[in-house]
């Protein structure tokens, strides 16, 4: 099956953890640059990729790469793109984004414009067609201009992949989906292992942690632009794919997982995104505040994204609540705690300087994940 090159977007700052995903799935990775992770694949891998990355924001074709430093260079090279391989005659194409950086073409609008009228002249001469319909499916183009180099990718995901199908309400301050797991992906949880998030608001560390634990596949119950395309991705490789994530799926696992929050209405959005989510009964979610946070075993992992203080009212109360958090961490002998925050003197509330901290952009917010480390637990002795 002929090669293709896919290309996943992610946080900046996190593209190690999807590139060690894409390798998981066995494909090669033909470059990593920040926010994104290009690697090569055949039409499944379209379906794969989809359906399996957990901390890819999208899938996206690359269908061209060239240089352009004036509007003349960016016609004649997306005009140079055999386009007619990827959308068929009644296909609907527009530019869906443009954006540049450090590159002489700057104009976003103008750049989606002449972009699209180079796909048209090239389209019009293959198909010998005047107008095209666009009534068949559709393929919403991405354009990035880095240091006047110019990449073409079409859009293979449709709704960002974040969107896993299971989070309708969500409460203050929600971390993304995508986000979630590729901070779970960098701490040394696994699945049978106890995690609690005491700020769980709408659920979702405590969520992507259930699916991680049982195999859930985060795109095996939603749909993808691709799936449309059925000359590039047959529909029995989306089939197959989405039979081979529902046999991997084992919701007998056994599972520590719980999530905390003061608010009983934000607790019950958590308990319904979980239940949408099909793990439900891998979790235990309660009212109970900061200040109360408990566990009998040890060796286990704080995972939370706690209030900001974007707000300014909420702003007064930070000091008091990562002061509760820092004492309740205290008492839990034993563990470790990685907290996503951009609190500048979170660690001056913990009471303790974190033993590894990572800048994230959470959209365009700077933050730190801060990573207080326990120590490991005794290696488990096999029977012999």
């Amino acid at each position: 099956m002929k090669k293709i090159e896919l290309i996943a977007p992610c946080h900046f700052g996190l593209e190690a953890v999807l590139k060690k995903e894409i390798y998981d799935l066995g494909y090669e990775i033909i470059k990593v640059e920040d926010g994104r992770v290009t690697f090569e694949g055949d039409a499944e891998a379209i379906c794969r990729a989809n359906v399996y990355l957990r901390t890819a924001e999208r899938v996206l074709l690359k269908a061209g790469e060239f240089t352009a430093e004036t509007f003349d260079e960016l016609f004649e090279g997306i005009r140079a793109i055999p386009w007619e391989q990827y959308i068929p005659r009644d296909g609907k194409f527009w530019v869906a984004k443009a954006s540049s950086i450090k590159s002489r073409l700057f104009s976003p609008s103008d750049i989606q414009s002449i972009v699209k009228k180079a796909m048209v002249e090239r389209l019009k001469r293959r198909y010998h067609m005047e107008w095209f319909p666009e009534t068949g499916a559709s393929y919403p183009l991405r354009i990035f201009l880095m240091k006047d180099r110019v990449t073409a990718a079409l859009d293979t995901s449709g709704e960002s992949l974040h969107k896993r199908g299971y989070r309708t309400q969500t409460g203050r301050a929600p971390i993304t989906e995508t986000l979630a797991a590729s901070l779970l992906l960098l701490t040394p949880w696994r699945g049978g292992r106890i995690l609690v998030d005491p700020f769980c608001g709408s659920g979702t560390f405590p969520i992507e942690a259930a699916m991680m634990a049982a195999g859930i596949a985060p795109g095996m119950n939603r749909s993808f632009l691709a799936e449309q395309w059925t000359e590039l991705a047959p529909r029995r490789a989306w089939y197959d794919t989405v039979e081979e994530a529902q046999e991997l799926v084992d919701l007998t696992v056994e599972t520590d997982i719980q999530g905390y929050d003061i608010d009983a209405g934000v607790v019950r959005t958590a308990r319904e995104n979980a239940r949408r989510a099909g793990v439900e009964q891998l979790i235990h979610f309660q009212e109970r505040p900061v200040d109360r946070l408990s566990h009998p075993k040890k060796y286990g992992f704080l995972v939370t994204n706690p209030p900001y203080g974007e707000r300014l009212e909420e702003k007064d109360a930070l000091p008091q609540l990562y002061g509760q958090l820092g004492e309740a961490f205290s008492r839990l002998d034993s563990w470790s705690m990685y907290m996503i925050t951009s609190y500048e003197d979170a660690e001056r509330y913990i009471g303790r300087k974190a033993d590894k901290n990572r800048k994230i952009y959470n959209g365009m917010l700077k933050t730190y994940f801060y990573q207080f480390l326990g120590p490991k637990p005794p290696k488990q002795h096999r029977p012999e």
